[in-house]
This record gives structure tokens, sequence and C-alpha cells, in this order.
């Protein structure tokens, strides 16, 4: 059975058809799984004390991505931390951004691939850990903790002195006693001076007697001379 030319005509046309499909089907989707937002990854690590943001790009098609950084805040930019260009490998290629994250930190990982990935975000953005590189210097404090026993000497202290105006009081108490003893020895004296006419007034009273002496011996002569002048008449 001999096939017409026209027959043969449509069938080379429907398999040119047919490959041209199939080759872009398959150029679309080699595209697509040779560089997509998935073959991105982001960290938040530590090198020593200090802490990074590293990205992966694991794209074996090797295309150039630029890769940008930003510290978010309440669902807003804050700040840029960073930008930088990565060409991906299969293995994957590692790009290192430093950043002394704060532990719970947000931030949000932006790719931007010509004719590949337009400015795509690493979903869900990167969270940092809830324990910082820098480790607290929480122990510190520790130390005044186990001088604890420190104070309770000094708690005891105030009892000491409690007892101390006691001792003091009972010294001061023995001057008091004193004094009673000192008073009687002073009037003891007193008494002395006034048997022993030691007294201002003694010299007074010789005086006045010394003088009644004198005026009565002279009423005496005067009287008795006038006795005798009666007499002798």
């Amino acid at each position: 059975m001999s096939i017409s030319r026209r027959n043969a005509r449509r069938s080379v046309r429907i398999l040119g058809l047919a490959s041209a499909s199939a080759a872009l089907v398959l150029g679309v989707s080699g595209q697509a799984l040779a560089c997509n937002i998935g073959e991105f990854k982001a960290e938040a690590t530590c090198k020593g004390e200090k802490g990074q943001i590293t990205v992966t790009d694991r794209d074996f098609s090797g295309q150039k991505a630029t890769v940008s950084v930003f510290l978010e805040n309440n669902g807003a930019d804050e700040k840029k931390i960073g930008e930088q260009v990565v060409t991906g490998t299969k293995e994957g290629a590692t790009i290192v951004f430093d950043e002394d994250w704060a532990p719970g930190a947000v931030y949000r990982v932006n790719v931007n691939v010509p004719r590949f990935i337009d400015n795509k975000n690493i979903e869900p953005n990167l969270t940092a850990p809830a324990t910082a590189c820098k480790k607290e210097e929480s122990p510190s404090p520790t130390p005044p903790a186990s001088e604890s026993p420190a104070p309770t000497p000094s708690a005891s202290a105030p009892a000491e002195d409690s007892a101390t105006p006691s001792a003091s009081e009972s010294g001061a108490a023995a001057p008091v006693s004193d004094a009673p003893s000192n008073a009687p020895s002073a009037a003891i004296g007193d008494s002395n001076l006034a048997e022993t006419g030691a007294n201002s007034n003694t010299g007074l009273i010789a005086g006045v007697a010394g003088a009644l002496v004198v005026v009565g011996g002279g009423a005496v002569y005067f009287g008795m001379r006038r006795r005798g002048a009666k007499s002798g008449s």
C-alpha cells in the first residue's frame, strides 16, 4: 500500500511540532530545575563569640545570584546588613555576612537571579537562635552569693554592741555610788570647823566680850571712887 506525498508531509509536520514542543517544555523545565529559590538556605551561626549569617546556594547550573540581608523590625526593614554575589554549585557555595545578631532577631534574605529569580525572599524569614554567641557574664554575680555567710557575723555584731551599752551603764553606775560617800565627808569637815572655832564669827564675838569687860570694869572703878568721896565727907 503506497503513501501519498500529502500524507507524508502531514506526518513530518506533526513530528516537527511535537519535537519543538517537547524541546520547549524540556528547556523550560530544565531552567526551572536549574535555579530556584528553594536552592538557597540561610542560617545564623557563630564564629567564636562573633555572630554571622551564612547563605548557601546549591545551584548546579552555576548562575550568579545577588543575595541581600535585612534586619527586620515588626515586619519592616530596619537596616540593610549587606549584599553579596554568589555563584551556585552542586555541592553548595556559601557566603558569609558578619552580624552580631541578638537572640531571636529576625532577618529577611532576598535573592535575585536575572531571568530565573526575580527578587524573592527565602521563606520563612531567618530567626536567630535564642542563645547568643558571646557567653553572658552571669556567673560573675555568683561569687558574691557564695559570700552570703559574711552577713551572718555582721548580724551578730549588733548583738555585741547591744551588750556593750549594758557594760557601759554598769561602769557609769559606779561613779554614782561614790557620790554619796563624798557628800558626808564634806559635811563632817564643816562641823569640825564650827566646833574648833575656826568660823569667821568667832573674832567678832571675842571683840564684843572684851568691850563689855572694859565697860564693866570702868563702871566698877567709877562707882568705887564715888562711894569713897561720900564716905570722906
